[in-house]
């Protein structure tokens, strides 16, 4: 790919070097412009600079775009349950225990080797070749509605409407004990926890801001079964912001110490619905995933 190259004219100055490249080529999303610009892909004068670096008139931008890598993670026939598709998006409901993309000692059996056998080479290739199409996540023993892009114009509008929280995700969890109130907030910043680095925290050292609505929909004698609605999308929010007001989720085996009496594999949390605006339509688009057995079964017995 010719690499491409500009020339900052008057009233093209003082801006961001990320946000011009992103408002100038908007098939490429921000973090990965980032990611070019930190890589020394991104030259201004001959020279790398920071993606925060403030442009000049007749300054000289030459963008070396890298080229698309193939996939070299192999496609598998394993069954999707499909909520929504067309041309530009996907929606499946992701089973308990399926992990969403190849990671070390996961390369197989993956979300990721489902969608690219199901779409082929339509896969949006903006977060690289480990995680074509996937535009967000949801943990390996959360069940529910999780939305696969295409194209990188769906790829970039999906990540503009999680950049300003617009789209809709509502959970449904089983937490331990008895919840009073029949709702609240939980606006409380996640990081990386500064003891145990493989876990999320409410921390201010590093947490970035994080906001959880939740529901009381049915309390039993030990247990609360709740709707929870994100307004940021945090790494293992709801988990995290449960447990840290006291009602870690039933099953969870890394924010919870309590051992749950019943044979769980991991956390009851269901990624329950999902709405968005559709890229190309502009129409909105709501999918609900209906809640896996285990969970139907489990609120039976409670």
């Amino acid at each position: 790919m010719e690499p491409f190259v500009y020339q900052i004219g008057l009233g093209e100055d003082d801006e961001r070097l990320d946000k011009w490249i992103s408002g100038t080529l908007p098939d490429l999303s921000r973090s990965y412009i980032q990611k070019c610009i930190k890589e020394q892909a991104v030259l201004i004068n001959g020279k790398p600079q920071k993606a925060s670096y403030r442009l000049r008139v007749e300054d000289e931008i030459v963008f070396d775009v890298p080229e698309a890598v193939e996939p070299n993670i192999e496609a598998e026939d394993i069954l999707l349950s499909i909520l929504y598709e067309d041309e530009d998006v996907l929606v499946v409901d992701k089973p308990k225990g399926m992990v969403v993309h190849p990671a070390p000692g996961h390369y197989s059996g993956t979300l990721v080797n489902a969608v690219m056998y199901h779409c082929k080479d339509r896969l949006s290739g903006i977060n690289g070749v480990m995680r074509p199409g996937i535009v967000h996540r949801i943990d390996r023993d959360t069940t529910g509605s999780l939305l696969v892009c295409k194209n990188d114009h769906a790829h970039n509008s999906i990540a503009e409407q999680l950049k300003e929280h617009t789209i809709t995700r509502k959970y449904r969890a089983i937490v331990h004990g008895v919840i009073t109130l029949d709702a609240g907030t939980v606006d409380a910043p996640i990081g990386r926890d500064p003891k145990e680095r493989k876990k999320m925290a409410v921390t201010n050292i590093n947490g970035k801001t994080a906001v959880t609505h939740y529901t009381v929909l049915q309390r039993f004698r030990d247990y609360t079964y709740i709707e929870c609605q994100l307004e940021t999308g945090r790494t293992h929010q709801i988990r995290v912001h449960m447990a840290s007001i006291g009602h870690p989720l039933l099953g969870d085996e890394v924010y919870s110490s309590i051992r749950a009496p019943y044979h769980l594999e991991g956390q009851t949390l269901h990624a329950m619905t999902l709405g968005f605006i559709h890229p190309v339509t502009r129409e909105y688009v709501e999918v609900t995933a209906p809640l896996p057995e285990y969970f139907e079964h489990l609120l039976h017995i409670l």
